[in-house]
């Protein structure tokens, strides 16, 4: 398969975040490498899963 990208001129004005995920990324413009990497070092049966706390403005 091949991939051709033309990169052109990219203008942001302005982003307005309303959430975040657990696993979440925001990229704007170029990147080479992009490595995600994860832990989770508490065990199960002590995880709170409940209503969400909503963020203050």
């Amino acid at each position: 398969m091949n991939l051709q990208v033309v990169n052109c001129e990219l203008s942001v004005g302005d982003i307005k975040v309303t959430g975040v995920a657990s696993s979440s990324l925001l990229l704007i413009g170029d990147a080479d490498v992009i490595q995600l990497h994860s832990i989770f070092d508490t065990p199960p049966e002590s995880l709170i899963i409940g209503p969400f706390v909503p963020l203050v403005t």
